[in-house]
């Protein structure tokens, strides 16, 4: 019986004496965090989608904290609104940033983008892009297994059943960039929110030379520069075969629209355009 009694003694003493050590080893060893940490997380819209560049709401919070400056840090699911507060409360001056949306930038739907194959693999984006071209014989169109779907926490996009193409729900995108992330193919893209969520975008990513990507799909940019000559406001660039709008430079002008021969650039929730008569037409020409 005293051996038993002494055993459990023993071993109590053991682990009141280990308690003992690691209390004062966190006592010594403990990190005080600044309080005003917390105040900054409260202010956040508590999301966690990682869209700052931060795993968390909380880790965004310490490096606003710690950051001389808030320029290169911004939340885009509370937007501009919420950098405010958080500039408030730390005396600190928040950049005005433009929110941004996500676009899809590619118009290969089933009408467009004739299938060459059938797929029989698993339904992931990332598997089929890493196995092969995709069902079509473009190799960076969509490849509409709804990875990016999957991923959007604010259903914020879907699939649309009809065109085979994901479709971005403008009010629901907080462009935390999630559906970017996700995409194997890089075709999404985030953009300046205008007013009205109006967008003009080349909706085409493909670099190949004209008669190659006209041959995989009907309306993609083949690098004919017409866009890039009309644009006054230098917001069109053209590189390998392949044009694109600057969404910070555009003044949605939309004559790049109307230039573009495969129709390969997009307008967004614009009001219908007003159809011209002859006589119109014929003026426009005089003047010309």
């Amino acid at each position: 019986m005293s051996s038993i009694l002494l055993t459990i003694l023993s071993l109590s003493s053991i682990g009141i004496i280990a308690a003992i050590i690691l209390f004062l080893f966190a006592q010594k060893f403990k990190v005080l965090e600044n309080p005003i940490i917390f105040d900054v997380e409260d202010a956040l819209p508590a999301a966690n989608c990682g869209g700052c560049g931060y795993p968390g709401c909380k880790n965004f919070a310490e490096a606003c904290v710690n950051s001389d400056t808030l320029d290169d840090l911004y939340c885009p699911v509370g937007g501009q609104e919420t950098m405010d507060i958080v500039a408030n409360l730390l005396g600190k001056e928040a950049k005005q940033t433009d929110p941004r949306v996500a676009v899809i930038r590619c118009s290969g739907s089933f009408e467009n983008r004739p299938r060459t194959n059938y797929y029989d693999g698993a339904s992931s984006c990332a598997v089929a892009s890493a196995l092969y071209v995709g069902d079509t014989d473009c190799p960076v169109g969509c490849l509409g297994m709804d990875d990016c779907v999957d991923v959007c926490e604010f259903e914020a996009i879907y699939m649309n059943r009809k065109t085979g193409l994901p479709v971005v729900i403008d009010e629901n995108c907080t462009a935390c960039g999630a559906c970017v992330e996700a995409c194997p193919r890089d075709i999404i893209e985030l953009r300046k929110k205008n007013k009205n969520d109006r967008h003009i975008f080349v909706s085409c990513i493909n670099t190949e030379k004209g008669g190659i990507a006209k041959k995989y799909c009907s309306v993609a940019c083949i690098g004919c520069t017409k866009c890039f000559k009309v644009c006054e406001f230098e917001a069109i660039t053209m590189g390998n075969n392949l044009a694109f709008i600057d969404s910070d430079m555009c003044t949605l002008c939309r004559r790049c629209v109307t230039e573009c021969p495969t129709h390969a650039i997009l307008e967004i929730n614009f009001p219908p355009r007003k159809i011209k008569t002859d006589k119109e037409n014929a003026l426009m020409k005089r003047d010309e």
